[in-house]
């Protein structure tokens, strides 16, 4: 029988389809080598996007697709992942020390904003990331609250903030900076002024994603970020609610005009189970969040049921995704930092003469 050619293997790589890119990895370019030798044949897959959760599964589907070809006696499929820092608006540069920051906003309060981005960033580490979260809420700072963090961060030099750290996450906020019952009676300047110090003057260390938990609205706070702060790509979390889709379409309108990517839409607290009895019910109404994705062309990355368990982990200090790692409501969350980080790699442009090249594999 003879060998394979490197044609046919990247044929039949071909048909295999990534879910989280929605294409193939050779048209994703994450294929970055195939040797045969004889009837073996081994293929190197570099993601642009963490997958631990997901690393076996495709490596097992390019493996069956390339035994499928004619002359294969066996296969060895290795697959990684290696994160670049991704483009931003015109006229910005990626912050030291960063290579991609990602906004989760929402166009009203009570959505469930914060424990989305606190869980979206611990998922984002699970999947094999270094993740920061910054609290950009000045007048009402959660995540230190979320994350059971106390105390207050130290400054080495005087001029800059180490950032506190919490299940493996980097993190920042006004929060740690105040009494917690401390109300901020600031204009907008000074609430400008201070989330630009909290994101530039911390020593973030080498993350691959900055997740930062914006207020609600589309005030101030939100037109900073857009126009200071280079972001990669912003999130939108809604509810089915009529009247919080109607602010969610606000947020997103916002973003699309200041050329800051909107990577998708979560809908949170799309349904109710009772603990119960297993009822479910659409409390909140029902296929809002899709109806929204159709209407703006933009994804949407998952729905996420109203549990108690959620709010109250959350409330404890202790997210869902550390809290109940086999969960559900955690692979919904892992789910939703697969397809977030793989939306963004697509739109990659590699800094790498600003930022050292890292792969990162699962151990």
């Amino acid at each position: 029988m003879s060998e394979p050619t490197k044609e046919a293997i990247e044929a039949a790589i071909k048909e295999y389809k990534e879910p989280h890119l929605g294409r193939d990895l050779i048209a994703a370019h994450a294929i970055k080598d195939i040797a045969i030798e004889g009837g073996q044949v081994r293929v190197k897959v570099v993601l642009g996007f963490p997958a631990k959760g997901v690393q076996a599964a495709i490596a097992t589907a390019v493996k069956e697709k390339v035994m499928g070809v004619a002359g294969v006696s066996a296969a060895e499929v290795e697959v990684s992942w290696e994160i670049k820092a991704h483009s931003v608006q015109k006229s910005l540069k990626p912050i030291d020390h960063v290579k991609n920051i990602i906004a989760v906003a929402s166009g009203k309060g009570g959505v469930g904003k914060s424990t989305t981005a606190v869980n979206l960033a611990l998922a984002l580490s699970a999947e094999g990331a270094t993740v920061g979260i910054l609290d950009a809420d000045i007048y009402g700072p959660s995540q230190p609250r979320m994350l059971g963090i106390t105390g207050k961060p130290e400054s080495k030099d005087g001029k800059s903030l180490e950032p506190m750290n919490s299940y493996h996450l980097q993190a920042m906020s006004i929060g740690f900076l105040i009494d917690e019952e401390t109300p901020m009676i600031w204009r907008g300047p000074m609430v400008t002024q201070a989330l630009e110090q909290l994101l530039n003057d911390t020593n973030w260390a080498d993350l691959d994603y900055l997740v930062i938990d914006l207020p609600p609205g589309t005030g101030d706070t939100q037109l900073t970020l857009a126009q200071k702060v280079p972001v990669s790509g912003a999130i939108i979390v809604t509810t089915p609610q009529d009247i919080a889709l109607l602010d969610a379409r606000k947020g997103l309108k916002m973003f699309q005009k200041v050329e800051v990517p909107v990577l998708g839409i979560v809908e949170n607290m799309s349904i109710h189970i009772c603990s119960k009895c297993g009822h479910e019910e659409h409390i909140f109404g029902s296929g809002g969040g899709q109806s929204m994705s159709d209407q703006y062309g933009v994804d949407l990355l998952g729905s996420l049921p109203l549990e108690l368990h959620i709010r109250e982990e959350t409330d404890s200090g202790k997210p869902t995704v550390v809290a109940q790692p086999e969960s559900r409501a955690t692979e919904i969350y892992r789910e939703i930092a697969r397809k977030t980080a793989a939306k963004l790699s697509l739109q990659a442009k590699d800094y790498a003469a600003k930022f050292p090249r890292i792969v990162i594999q699962n151990n």
